[in-house]
């Protein structure tokens, strides 16, 4: 699909998203709180970067057994996925603090979880904030040609066996943006004059990844070998990191969006979206696991999909507040509010998708 200039439908005569608007407003002001971030936020803050920096320390510093080594690594990982959902995630949005220098500050964790602020925000917060689950549009169903995760993508034989390799290439996910996607959604998005806020200077851009790629080197190869550690040592250790992320963020990311209960529309031959977008975003998102608080505090509140495509800009520790105020407005407007019980459902309906979508178009 080619990428036409998409417009979303003002067709909402019941006005579904300016009562829900003024709900979520009134609960905010009603309470006296911030919708930014709050003690709370920056207590998980400190254990996700605790859990990504610690267990390096232990390494560089203590003679550990390679077992350990192993396990310490994998635990970096899980504080790498932790600090991207929890903290990066958050303040990308703008909603970590109601400071933007603080938000800028946490928001520049990227570059040492291998990826480039304006990038992620072009491609997080324009296209799939904006265009979710719309083929040729929203960047996070277009895995290639090796993964089909949308009834829109050209069918190819390889992916009647997805159901068995996806899981497993979900882990080179941040292997990925360390090493070629940055370079290749610069130069793209650069070309399309795509951004979040201002247009960056396109040397400034250049200059920007480049160094921060140097930096991202320097700590997780660089600093290793200087250490003394093998150059296999390091190669390993990078990678057990890395597939750890790559799997936690992927599988999240996944159940938020390739589900059997989300919609893949398409607009119609004049670009235009059936539903406002808003009521798109009911339509495209599923939550799953609301009543787990360690999936909650863990996944940075991305279990609740719902509410953050629908308020981004809103700190996630307060999604399980609003999420009450969600769910009855959707179902007050006869709208869908898609949710798993448990996160071992949503994986489970996950695999069914995608078994669903490996099959050949005429049998499915």
């Amino acid at each position: 699909m080619s990428k036409q200039a998409l417009t979303f439908s003002r067709n909402d005569s019941a006005k579904f998203f300016k009562t829900l608007n003024k709900r979520v407003n009134d609960y905010f002001k009603d309470n006296n709180i911030k919708r930014t971030g709050n003690w709370k936020l920056y207590i998980k803050a400190i254990v996700m970067f605790s859990l990504l920096i610690v267990p390096v320390v232990l390494i560089f510093t203590i003679d550990l057994p390679a077992w350990v080594q192993v396990i310490f690594m994998m635990i970096v990982g899980v504080g790498m996925a932790g600090v991207g959902m929890n903290v990066m995630h958050d303040a990308n949005h703008g909603s970590f603090s109601s400071k933007k220098w603080v938000n800028k500050l946490m928001g520049s964790s990227i570059y040492i979880l291998a990826g480039n602020d304006y990038n992620w925000k072009v491609q997080h917060n324009v296209l799939h904030h904006t265009y979710t689950n719309i083929q040729g549009h929203d960047e996070d169903i277009d895995a290639g040609r090796i993964i089909r995760f949308s009834k829109h993508t050209k069918w190819l034989k390889i992916h009647k066996y997805q159901k068995y390799y996806a899981f497993f290439l979900y882990g080179l996910l941040t292997v990925n943006w360390a090493i070629t996607t940055d370079f290749k959604q610069t130069f793209v998005y650069l070309k399309r004059k795509l951004s979040y806020g201002k247009f960056p200077n396109p040397a400034t851009q250049w200059t920007k990844l480049i160094i921060g790629k140097i930096i991202y080197y320097a700590i997780w190869v660089v600093l290793p070998l200087a250490l003394g550690f093998a150059w296999w040592q390091v190669l390993i250790g990078f990678f057990i990191m890395h597939y750890t992320a790559g799997i936690i963020l992927s599988v999240i990311f996944q159940l938020a969006h390739v589900m059997p209960n989300t919609d893949m529309p398409l607009p119609d031959e004049n670009g235009t979206m059936k539903n406002t977008w808003a009521i798109h975003q009911l339509f495209t998102t599923s939550n799953f696991s609301p009543k787990s608080w360690i999936v909650e505090f863990y996944t940075g509140g991305l279990n609740r999909q719902v509410e953050h495509h629908l308020f981004a800009q809103i700190s996630h520790i307060h999604y399980n507040r609003i999420a009450k105020i969600v769910k009855e407005t959707a179902n007050e407007f006869s709208l869908p509010y898609n949710e798993y019980d448990t996160i071992w459902k949503a994986i489970s309906e996950h695999y069914n998708q995608l078994k669903i979508l490996g099959k050949k178009p005429s049998l499915a």
